[in-house]
């Protein structure tokens, strides 16, 4: 499916700071839209309905997903979580950019969906440091940190299906990088040709 817009794609570990790092690059990047997904997890802390997530009931979710509405969906942590095909298609289709916050198994089903999709791995620096940056959360309980421990030692394996990697030791330096990889997106020839087809074609690339 190619579309004007582009379509980044982040995956990491719980703990390894993606959503922070998505967060601070919506702020300085006015030309990125998120596209919220849906999942049947409870809130945490301040989160809104409709804002970090849609928050739908197990039985919502699955007719959701038997009516084809979303693009990939997962379970996660005992939790499931999908992506709206509506949402995604419409911006897209408008030359808008947009960043998913999503799971490896996701990720790679979006791929399969959107050949020029972007996907990036946001690694933390050491096994330690992930378990230090869970129990700071303060959200969870020592059995549900092991699991999600044990549960990242799969999902950092996954990176290498990736086509970028970052590693989140120093924030304001994950924040560059991340800030690079959707420049240079955006400048890449293929991009350029579906957002800039009115030059490409004056100058007898098209």
């Amino acid at each position: 499916m190619e579309t004007p817009g582009n379509l980044f794609v982040v995956a990491a570990p719980s703990g390894a700071g993606k959503s922070s790092l998505v967060k601070a690059l919506l702020e300085l990047d006015s030309h990125l839209a998120v596209s919220v997904s849906h999942t049947t997890r409870a809130p945490r802390g301040q989160e809104q309905h409709g804002r970090e997530y849609w928050f739908v009931g197990t039985d919502e979710f699955r007719q959701m997903a038997a009516q084809g509405d979303f693009f990939e969906w997962a379970e996660v942590h005992g939790n499931l979580y999908g992506t709206s095909r509506r949402a995604i298609e419409d911006r897209l289709a408008r030359g808008e950019d947009v960043v998913l916050e999503i799971d490896w198994q996701g990720a790679l089903q979006i791929k399969q969906i959107f050949g020029h999709a972007i996907l990036i791995f946001i690694l933390p620096p050491s096994w330690a440091e992930l378990e230090q940056r869970l129990k700071r959360r303060g959200e969870d309980g020592a059995d549900v940190i092991a699991r999600r421990m044990e549960n990242a030692r799969l999902e950092v394996a996954q990176a290498r299906h990736f086509d970028f990697v970052i590693i989140n030791g120093l924030f304001e330096t994950a924040l560059f990088d991340l800030k690079t990889v959707v420049h240079s997106q955006r400048l890449r020839y293929a991009a350029q040709q579906r957002n800039k087809s009115q030059v490409f074609s004056a100058l007898n690339l098209i």
